[in-house]
């Protein structure tokens, strides 16, 4: 089985910070987000693993998996492909296609953490022999998401962001495939938001009659692509805790929650459940709090609900 993360998103919902850094190498709980998904696919047990970039990102993407922390054990061969254009998670699929062959896949979206193993869906999946297994999970809000209706553990329909949805299992951002996708996605039309979704391509393998599985995942998943989002998952793994590089120098009251990266500085007040990005230079009066904070930050008063890079700050309804 080969492995396939996608990373060519912009990130724009993490503006002014995703302008300078891809979001894939922004952290969370100390470690860019792309590691929690190389991590999962090690695993699970998978060498192989194709890195989907855009094209003006996929160098910068590239700089930063190189230049992990040493302490970082990572047995994976990686290679990357070039969606050309933002046209949909199928499209990002298709642009790893010389490299996955027929080889049964994982698809893993770059912005997704999850608290525990994704092993056991690997080994349901080649115990189902099915031919596409999706990782779902209930959800009070599932008109923001892609959603399964089943019968059993089979799926029988999707429907992206529904309405009015008859079913609260959301797709959760971990598919295994095999090359039967391939047929179903070369007869994809765009959407109405003139993407190829990767819904409508299980959907064409739901009408092939092809066996298209769910899996529940009880643990927590956090789709980190917006500020609330970001900060909650990194609360969660940092539990109270905060992560700051031996090298960075804090002048200010820390926690909880806070990361901070190398060879930062920040005077505050006090800083809680906020990240600061590698050699970051902030002064601020007062408390931060829930912030993303990057570059020369300076600001006469405190900061709270932010994303700043410099004196580019975005303010985030909490």
């Amino acid at each position: 089985m080969k492995g396939v993360i996608l990373a060519a998103g912009r990130g724009t919902r993490l503006y002014p910070v995703t302008k300078h850094i891809p979001k894939p190498l922004v952290p969370v709980a100390g470690k860019p987000t792309i590691l929690y998904g190389l991590e999962q696919m090690q695993g699970m047990g998978i060498r192989e693993v194709c890195i989907v970039v855009s094209p003006d990102l996929g160098d910068q993407i590239r700089d930063g998996v190189r230049a992990l922390p040493t302490d970082v054990q990572l047995d994976v061969q990686l290679s990357y492909a070039i969606q050309e254009k933002p046209l949909g998670l199928a499209h990002a699929v298709a642009a790893a296609r010389d490299f996955l062959g027929d080889s049964p896949f994982c698809l893993y979206l770059g912005d997704a953490i999850y608290d525990r193993s994704l092993a056991p869906f690997r080994r349901r999946f080649e115990e189902l022999r099915c031919d596409n297994l999706n990782l779902v999970q209930v959800v009070p809000d599932p008109q923001r998401f892609g959603v399964a209706y089943v019968e059993g553990d089979r799926i029988t329909k999707l429907v992206e962001k529904p309405k009015k949805p008859e079913s609260n299992l959301a797709m959760a951002g971990l598919y295994f495939f095999r090359p039967s996708l391939w047929e179903a996605i070369a007869t994809l039309e765009p959407s109405a938001r003139g993407e190829y979704e990767i819904t409508d391509a299980i959907q064409g393998l739901v009408e092939r009659g092809k066996d298209v599985r769910a899996a529940v995942f009880e643990g927590r998943w956090f789709d980190t692509g917006t500020l609330p989002s970001l900060l909650a998952c990194s609360a969660a793994l940092l539990g109270g805790a905060s992560a700051v590089a031996p090298d960075a120098s804090i002048n200010g009251k820390i926690g909880p929650n806070v990361s901070v990266g190398r060879g930062a500085r920040v005077s505050c007040d006090e800083i809680a459940n906020s990240i600061v990005l590698d050699g970051a230079d902030v002064e601020v009066p007062g408390a931060i709090r829930n912030a993303l904070l990057g570059g020369h930050v300076r600001s006469d008063s405190p900061l709270e609900n932010v994303v700043a890079y410099g004196d580019e700050i975005e303010r985030i309804e909490a």
